[in-house]
């Protein structure tokens, strides 16, 4: 597990490989999500808390062009995972996805990114997806393939999120694409619970499939009501969906043990979406608490003694 660009990392403990993602202090690109707090604030937050590099973001939202975005991020000490694609590799659009994921993956190389994280949706307007026969499976492997070859090139890792409302969502969509694909994922111990796989099993089965991890918690009963369809995604989140760490169901401290075991040696991101339906919360209060929960939990997790930035 692991890959030759997380040589820095190697060796170095779980707490001492975390890294952030905007979308834990509410920023999303899906109209309607909540308040964006500015740029700004979230760095310095996770620079704070004790991060060491962030996720990218929606487009937009940091700077892409390599020079600026290493130039923010360096003014907090911070340096760069990756981002999250989403990618449309089933229709019409699949044809002009190359060249996107090219110009995209080039930027976020050069900026020093490592990871290239993919989400298969129908459309870029997120539509709910349809289930695809062996013939459109077969389709969806060759594009990644594809993707996943020009990414190795730039020097990053591909990795296959399973996410809610994309074609990689329930226990058989997460079957059907490891069967049909051999690319690497990323371990989102948040959405495969909620898919219906239990993200500890996940790695005992398939540990060498997994180059990436997002760490988050899950309400349960908030779960079972957003499988049930008695709530989409985004009421779900906005309810409370995704917890601090050791405050769900999600098994986080069982997760970070079978990673140690397997020798998993790259980012850990704390990519606990939320969404801040009210007014801009005080510097020092809103998202910032429950990641300090959570960095406690790590701590305590990894048995470690160090203070936990407040």
């Amino acid at each position: 597990m692991g890959s030759d660009s997380n040589d820095g990392l190697v060796g170095r403990p779980a707490y001492a490989r975390l890294a952030g993602a905007p979308i834990s202090w509410g920023v999303c690109e899906i109209p309607g999500w909540g308040r964006i707090l500015p740029p700004d604030r979230v760095l310095g937050e996770m620079a704070s808390v004790g991060l060491h590099a962030t996720e990218l973001g929606p487009l937009g939202y940091l700077a892409l062009e390599p020079g600026l975005l290493r130039a923010q991020l360096a003014r907090f000490g911070l340096g760069l995972v990756g981002a999250f694609v989403p990618l449309p590799l089933v229709d019409a659009v699949a044809a002009r996805a190359a060249e996107a994921i090219r110009n995209t993956a080039e930027k976020l190389a050069s900026a020093g990114a490592e990871v290239f994280v993919v989400a298969l949706v129908m459309d870029h307007e997120w539509s709910r997806p349809v289930p695809l026969d062996d013939a459109g499976w077969r389709r969806v492997a060759a594009g990644l393939a594809e993707a996943d070859e020009l990414v190795s090139e730039l020097g990053m890792r591909l990795a296959l999120h399973p996410h809610v409302g994309t074609l990689v969502e329930t226990t058989i969509d997460v079957q059907r694409a490891l069967a049909a694909t051999d690319v690497g994922w990323c371990l989102d111990t948040g959405h495969l619970l909620v898919g219906g796989v239990e993200p500890a099993e996940f790695i005992r089965d398939h540990a060498e499939r997994v180059v990436h991890v997002h760490l988050k918690d899950v309400d349960p009963d908030l779960a079972s009501r957003l499988r049930a369809g008695e709530l989409q995604l985004l009421g779900a989140v906005q309810r409370g969906l995704f917890r601090p760490l050791g405050q769900g169901d999600a098994g986080i401290a069982e997760v970070i043990g079978l990673l140690d075991e397997r020798g998993y040696d790259g980012w850990l991101v704390l990519e606990q979406d939320t969404a801040i339906t009210g007014d801009e919360p005080p510097v020092g209060s809103g998202p910032i608490l429950d990641l300090i929960q959570s960095i406690a939990f790590l701590h305590k997790t990894a048995g470690t003694t160090g203070e936990v930035p407040r």
